[in-house]
């Protein structure tokens, strides 16, 4: 009996630090990050406490945490410039055979939905569960900050932005498989692949920042 008295308040500690919100941004450097396939952030740069793309800086990529996670509450805030294009992407497999995040990562779209060029489509605008499902609600214009909130939980994923619920599915339901044919991943056979996966940051040629950048895993 005593020995399981002493078992049940470690099984109690494991659990609060697996649940503890850490961050991944310290605000000064890119320490926990690095370019895609690269080493270094490349063309990304701390520019007033948060992680910004400079798009004419060499050594351009999507900038990736060097951790993989699985299941977690992710929580950050960016800002994009006029016209511009970025985005969240998650579960993404590194691996030299895929030359890009979004050939396996889930994206969560970050978007000027007024000036975009890709903003003909509503699974394409900022917030949505990108070129699968449309955001419920609409994101704050280009040059405001939007705050936004990632959930995955055992394929079960729910976005939030601004506080309000935009996307919520389940990987591999009937749903999530509607979604996938009637999308340009219906071929591509890493696409959502891997439960466990970087979190990436992308460069998609415009000024984009992300700060206040925390994770806690489930």
């Amino acid at each position: 009996m005593k020995r399981l008295l002493l078992v049940i308040p470690a099984l109690i500690a494991v659990n609060s630090l697996k649940a503890q919100t850490v961050s991944l941004f310290d605000g000064k450097t890119t320490t926990g990050w690095h370019s895609y396939l690269k080493t270094g952030a490349g063309a990304w740069k701390v520019v007033d406490g948060a992680l910004q793309l400079d798009p004419k800086a060499p050594d351009q990529g999507d900038l990736v945490t060097d951790k993989e996670y699985e299941n977690y509450e992710l929580s950050l805030a960016w800002k994009i410039a006029e016209g511009g294009n970025s985005g969240i992407i998650f579960g993404v497999h590194e691996d030299p055979s895929l030359d890009a995040t979004y050939l396996s990562g889930i994206e969560m779209q970050v978007l000027d939905d007024q000036k975009a060029e890709d903003n003909k489509l509503a699974t394409h605008r900022a917030g949505a569960l990108y070129d699968m499902k449309a955001p419920a609600y609409p994101a704050k214009p280009a040059g405001n900050w939007n705050k936004v909130t990632i959930k995955k939980l055992n394929g079960h994923l729910t976005f939030w932005l601004n506080g309000k619920k935009v996307i919520d599915t389940q990987i591999g339901s009937a749903e999530w498989q509607e979604m996938i044919n009637k999308s340009k991943f219906k071929t591509w056979k890493d696409f959502a692949a891997y439960p466990k996966g970087h979190i990436a940051l992308q460069d998609h040629g415009a000024v984009v920042s992300f700060k206040d950048i925390k994770i806690k895993e489930l």
